[in-house]
């Protein structure tokens, strides 16, 4: 079976570990690594016994689809090129910098058959998996995403860093329309929004409180799901799940007549099952488990929130 010739533009810190996945598939054939570092080009090839390149031109007519990690602002326009030169496309997240962008770029794949995936890591997430077995419909959300701070990534809001990944698991789960955002934030550290809330409330009627945080004191994944017969809680950095559930023979315990389950899951490799899902797509030409539109929903939600953010803070420093 011929493998699949897959690329990686852009080899740092996250960009490297795609190569590192891809290296390890048997039907992938990892033809090269791309960085405007020349040094970090040639060092992340030769640990994966690749071909280093300088400019992502370098790789056309050479490979059937290619892993885009490189800053968001240059999302678009690299992920363009290879679309226009009929290459499959994984784009981390967020997907684009401007609606505009990602509009534009769904529509070019789909006119010419192409396949664009993004990067929503959350989504192969085990405990994430997991809960579509107990979900019904949310009617609230609670999520909580803190991180210690690191200057990786600070060159963007926490909302278009961190919260994104929960505003796209809460969309996927809820599968309704968002009605109306309330939002707040703050830079404290660096020049970009470092702790943000927004309350999101959804045409199903459902409500969705996310926080993110990048100054912490700790690390904390943790989300909450309620809904008609049931309350769910993941807790990411533990492995667990609890979910507390109507059962009518159930006459005395904690709760009477609620039963309650403790799961644990095992970390996993979201990364690899990430690659591996796109790999499939591109290969049995299939629409992938998060689409361009996906990414583009998330990312709208992300950017109201974000003009939500500014808005209050020029009130605030105004008034």
């Amino acid at each position: 079976m011929k493998k699949l010739r897959v690329g990686v533009i852009g080899v740092g810190y996250l960009g490297t570990f795609h190569a590192e996945k891809y290296t390890n598939m048997a039907d992938v054939d990892l033809v090269g690594v791309v960085d405007i570092d020349q040094t970090r080009a040639r060092s992340t090839a030769k640990r994966y016994s690749t071909s280093a390149f300088f400019d992502h031109e370098d790789l056309f007519g050479k490979v059937d689809a290619v892993s885009i990690v490189v800053p968001t602002v240059d999302h678009y326009r690299i992920s363009r090129d290879f679309l226009e030169n009929d290459v499959d496309v994984m784009i981390e997240k967020p997907m684009t910098a401007t609606l505009k962008e990602a509009d534009e770029l769904i529509q070019y794949a789909e006119s010419r058959g192409l396949i664009i995936q993004v990067g929503h890591l959350e989504r192969f997430n085990p405990a994430v998996v997991s809960l579509q077995n107990y979900l019904k419909k949310p009617m609230f959300i609670e999520s909580h995403r803190l991180s210690m701070y690191q200057p990786r990534g600070t060159d963007v809001s926490v909302v278009l860093d961190l919260m994104i990944h929960d505003i796209d698991i809460i969309l996927n789960f809820v599968q309704s329309e968002v009605k109306t955002i309330h939002a707040a934030g703050i830079p404290v550290v660096s020049g970009h929004v470092d702790i943000a809330n927004a309350r999101l409330e959804f045409e199903s009627g459902c409500v969705a409180n996310v926080t993110a945080s990048r100054i912490s004191t700790r690390k904390e994944r943790k989300i909450r799901l309620f809904q008609r017969d049931a309350y769910i809680a993941v807790d990411f950095a533990n492995h667990e799940i609890t979910i507390i559930s109507q059962d009518g023979t159930q006459k005395s315990g904690l709760i009477p007549g609620m039963d309650i389950k403790q799961l644990n899951f095992t970390k996993g490799d979201a990364l690899k099952d990430e690659l591996s899902s796109f790999v499939q797509a591109v290969s049995n030409r299939e629409v992938p488990e998060v689409t361009g539109q996906n990414g583009r929903d998330a990312l709208r939600v992300a950017l109201s929130i974000m003009e939500q953010i500014q808005s209050t803070s020029n009130r605030f420093l105004h008034s």
